[in-house]
């Protein structure tokens, strides 16, 4: 394809229209027509990902390539006529390992153009190694997932600041207007919500660029805490479609498909959030039973020991205005929590508040400010949620239908909060659903 020249990857502008790219298994969004500076990111990106591909080769300590069609990262001998001749090879000059090597360390954001060049990309793309391969190399980029209308999903680039949409979701109207919960595990967004008397999961392909039905827990439900972790999730709690509160608890894995029974919760709980920390799986706060009763204790999962463990006191205190009012628990959001290094956060919506969670006296203290125009009703309507090393924190004010939605972050390890402004469009709904992809 490129001879016997050098070469590295270099990122084209092709098509962003998902009309024209529906026939093809890539990752190519629409990118939002308000980006302005489209074209400027646009040059810019394709400068990255020429830089990329090149240290890539130059940063190798060992000229040697990986053996990745079984990721393993032993390595291999490497002959002269090696992938001579051969698609397989993607580019002939470095060899198959190298221009994996080189692609990983691309963003992902250029693989939908990347797969326009031959079959063989096409293909490397769809089956998921190359995701597999930057989980185990460590090169992870965070997206953020969410839906401001009740089919539509958007997606933002918080490194490269763009917007982009996501196919329509098609689902009957009973889904359209169910309460929903989504999850994002691996390269798939999981969008939770019911079917008439069913319950029912839509689940958006990154591999495939395409929304599809028909998978089902073991104990189908609503209104429970989910999180992520690699390519594995584990949700918690919620309810039945008969309205039974619930302590059961599954493992999903992304890789294989397949739901895992877990042992059951201490308690049974609804509306509960739950975050991974340590490498073990918390369950915060929710409702217990069918009279309302607000649960301030949590609950860790420990993976390896496959055992609960009651924390008391792990939940944020429920907002002042909320209990002087003697509004009823239900009306409030769940906790909004979030871990970034291993450290639990909490976004106090009533207080405007930020707050940190002393793991080691079980109490919490409150670190700082949330930002001014981060508008919400209870609770509901605003996103907290760990982005990498940052929180982002996602809604904004409106009147009368008319408003904005802000993409605000604060990076922890640099200090008290200080919230940066990354993304801001125009949008007269709150936030529905969030959910944060890091592949």
């Amino acid at each position: 394809m490129l001879g016997d020249r050098a070469c590295c990857v270099v990122s084209r502008d092709y098509p962003m229209s998902l009309e024209q790219e529906n026939n093809r298994t890539c990752t190519n969004y629409e990118v939002d027509k308000n980006d302005g500076h489209a074209e400027k990111r646009k040059r810019e990106e394709d400068e990255d990902v020429e830089v990329i591909a090149k240290k890539s080769l130059k940063q190798s300590d060992d000229p040697t390539p990986l053996a990745v069609g079984n990721t393993s990262a032993a390595p291999v001998e490497a002959s002269d006529d090696q992938h001579a001749g051969d698609s397989s090879s993607l580019f002939l000059a470095i060899g198959r390992d190298n221009s994996i090597s080189c692609l990983i360390r691309c963003s992902r954001s250029d693989y939908g153009a990347i797969t326009s060049l031959n079959q063989s990309f096409r293909e490397l793309i769809r089956s998921g190694e190359l995701y597999r391969l930057r989980r185990q190399y460590g090169v992870v980029e965070h997206w953020v997932y969410f839906s401001c209308q009740l089919l539509e999903w958007e997606v933002f680039d918080p490194t490269r600041r763009r917007w982009m949409h996501l196919p329509t979701m098609n689902p009957n109207e009973c889904f359209q207007f169910s309460d929903k919960e989504s999850l994002a595990v691996g390269t798939e967004l999981l969008v939770f919500g019911k079917e008439v008397i069913s319950n029912v999961i839509y689940r958006y392909s990154l591999l495939t660029h395409s929304w599809s039905s028909g998978m089902r827990m073991n104990a189908p439900r609503c209104l429970f805490g989910s999180a992520s972790l690699g390519e594995i999730a584990i949700l918690a709690g919620g309810c039945d479609s008969q309205g039974n509160t619930l302590s059961v608890a599954e493992l999903y894995n992304s890789e294989t498909g397949t739901w895992s029974i877990l042992p059951s919760m201490n308690k049974p709980r609804k509306m509960c959030s739950a975050v991974f920390m340590d490498r073990k799986f918390y369950v915060i706060g929710g409702i217990e039973g069918s009279e309302p009763k607000v649960l301030t204790c949590g609950e860790v999962y420990d993976l390896e020991t496959q055992t609960w463990t009651e924390i008391p006191s792990m939940s944020p205190v429920r907002s002042v205005a909320a209990r002087e009012a003697g509004a009823p628990p239900t009306t409030e959001a769940p906790p909004l929590v979030a871990v970034v290094n291993n450290e639990l956060y909490a976004a106090d919506y009533a207080d405007m508040a930020v707050r940190k969670y002393d793991k080691l006296n079980r109490v919490w203290t409150t670190i700082g400010r949330l930002p001014e125009r981060a508008a919400s009703m209870n609770g509901w309507g605003l996103a907290f949620r760990a982005c990498g090393n940052r929180l982002i924190v996602i809604g904004g004010p409106r009147t009368m239908g008319e408003g904005f939605i802000e993409v605000n972050s604060w990076v922890p390890s640099e200090g008290p909060p200080q919230w940066d402004v990354l993304g801001r469009k125009r949008s007269g709904n709150f936030v529905y659903n969030c959910a944060v992809m890091g592949c």
